[in-house]
C-alpha cells in the first residue's frame, strides 16, 4: 500500500488532489462521493493485479463461500482494516454495495409476522423508504410514518416524537443516524433505547456518518447499523457495510443469495457472484489516507466549516437558522428566500440555475419553503459558501 504525505493546510489549495471540475463550486461531496485522485489510482492498482490473473484472483483470493480457508480471503484482510474504523468486530464487518443494499438485506431477510408493524420517519431516504413499503407488503404488515421535525428541534424532542409514535405491534423502525436532506445527526443511541423498551427493533441508516462524524457501532445499542463508505470514507463508488447484532445473525442474509449460503454470513455477503470488488479492496488505503490527513481534524474541519455556513447563509439570504451545533455533522441545511417558492419544480428550476452557473448543492423543496443542504469537504472553504450567498442573492 503506497504512502502518502501528511496533510495540514485545509480549503482550496488541495482542490488538486481530486478529480472535481476546478470551475464548479462543489458543495455536494455528500450525495455520491468524491474519493482523492490517489485513491482512484489504488483502485486502479488492484485493476490491474485483478487483470494479470482473474482466476486466480476472484475465485481463490477474494472470498472464501466454505468457511473453511486457512488463510483470511482479500475481502476479509480488507474487513480487519476497515473494521476498527466503524466501531465492530473484523468478522462482524460485512461489506455491502451501498445503504440501499444493506437495508433491503435486513428488510427481506427478516422473519417478520402478519400484523407486524414496519415503522419509517418523515426524515428517512426515500428508497429506504420503497424498501421498507416493499417489505410490509410482502410479509403483511403495516408500514406507518413517524412525523419527526425538521431542523432546528432539540435532539430530546427527536426521541420523545418517536417514543410517543411506538405501538405494541411495532416490530421494527427503520430510522436515519444522519439525515441525508435534513443533514440533522439524530440521538441514535437514545432512540434505540426507547424503541427497545417497546419492544421494537431498530434499523439504523447510516449513509452518511462513516468519516463524517466519529462512529462506534457497537456502542450504539441498535439491532442493525449500515452506513456507506463512499461518501465520506474517501472510498471509491459504491462500498458500503453492515452490522447485526449477535441475535440477529442467524435469520440474516444477503438480498441476493450465491454460493456462501449456509457457510456464514461472510461467506455469505463476501461473493455475491461475478463483480468488481476493488472499491471494497481499496477501502483500507482510503481510510489510511484521511488517517494521514487527521482524521478528527478532517471531521473537525468540515463540521466548522458547516456549522459557519449555515449561519452565514442564512443571515446573508435572512432565513431562520436554529439547528442545535451538535446535530450538525459536515453537511448543513439551510432555508432559502421565499421568493423561491415551495415545489419540487421550484427546487430543480433553481437547481438548474445554479447548475448553470457552476455551483453544485441540492435543492429541496418542503412544505414551508426550499432548502439548500451544503456538504462541507477539506477542499472546500468559506470563499466557497460566500459565492454560493452572493449567487442565491443575486438570482433574487
Amino acid at each position: 500500500m503506497r504512502r502518502v504525505s501528511p496533510v495540514t493546510t485545509f480549503g482550496r489549495a488541495l482542490r488538486d488532489q481530486w478529480y472535481l471540475d476546478p470551475d464548479v463550486t462543489y458543495l455536494n461531496h455528500g450525495t455520491v462521493g468524491a474519493p482523492p485522485r490517489a485513491v482512484i489510482a489504488e483502485q486502479f492498482r488492484l485493476m490491474e493485479e485483478i487483470e494479470r490473473h482473474p482466476a486466480r484472483f476472484m475465485l481463490r483470493e477474494l472470498a472464501d463461500t466454505t468457511g473453511e480457508a486457512t488463510e483470511p480471503s482479500r475481502l476479509r484482510q480488507a474487513a480487519a482494516q476497515v473494521a476498527p474504523f466503524v466501531g465492530v468486530q473484523p468478522d462482524d464487518l460485512l461489506f455491502v454495495d451501498n445503504i440501499t443494499t444493506g437495508a433491503n438485506s435486513v428488510l427481506r431477510s427478516f422473519p417478520f409476522r402478519t400484523g407486524d408493524e414496519i415503522v419509517v420517519t418523515s426524515l428517512g431516504y426515500g428508497g429506504i423508504t420503497l424498501a421498507a413499503t416493499y417489505a410490509a407488503r410482502s410479509n403483511g404488515c403495516d408500514l406507518r410514518t413517524i412525523d419527526l421535525p425538521g431542523p432546528g428541534a432539540a435532539p430530546h424532542e427527536y426521541v420523545e416524537r418517536i417514543e410517543a409514535g411506538l405501538r405494541p405491534e411495532s416490530r421494527m423502525i427503520v430510522v436515519d443516524h444522519l439525515a441525508a436532506n435534513s443533514a440533522l445527526v439524530l440521538p441514535i443511541r437514545e432512540i434505540a433505547e426507547v424503541c427497545h423498551r417497546n419492544g421494537t427493533l431498530v434499523l439504523a441508516d447510516g449513509a452518511h456518518v462513516p468519516g463524517n462524524i466519529a462512529l462506534d457501532i457497537e456502542s450504539l445499542g441498535v439491532d442493525w447499523y449500515t452506513g456507506n463508505l463512499h461518501k465520506w470514507a474517501w472510498t471509491p463508488r459504491s462500498s458500503g457495510v453492515l452490522w447485526a447484532a449477535p441475535e440477529h445473525r442467524d435469520v440474516l442474509h444477503p438480498a441476493v443469495i450465491s454460493w456462501g449460503l449456509d457457510h456464514g454470513l461472510t461467506a455469505e455477503f463476501d461473493l455475491l457472484g461475478t463483480r468488481d470488488p476493488t472499491a471494497h479492496l481499496t477501502a483500507p488505503f482510503a481510510i489510511e489516507l484521511l488517517h494521514s490527513y487527521g482524521e478528527g481534524a478532517v471531521m473537525s474541519y468540515n463540521h466548522q466549516l458547516a456549522w459557519w455556513s449555515g449561519q452565514y447563509l442564512s443571515d446573508a439570504w435572512g432565513t431562520p437558522f436554529a439547528t442545535p451545533e451538535e446535530m450538525i455533522g459536515a453537511m448543513v441545511s439551510v432555508r432559502l428566500p421565499e421568493r423561491f417558492g415551495s415545489s419540487a419544480d421550484d427546487a430543480t428550476r433553481l437547481r438548474d440555475e445554479l447548475d448553470r452557473r457552476n455551483i453544485e448543492v441540492p435543492v429541496t423543496a418542503h412544505p414551508d419553503g426550499l432548502t439548500v443542504r451544503v456538504s462541507a469537504q477539506v477542499y472546500c472553504d468559506r470563499d466557497d459558501i460566500e459565492h454560493l450567498a452572493e449567487t442565491v442573492t443575486e438570482l433574487g
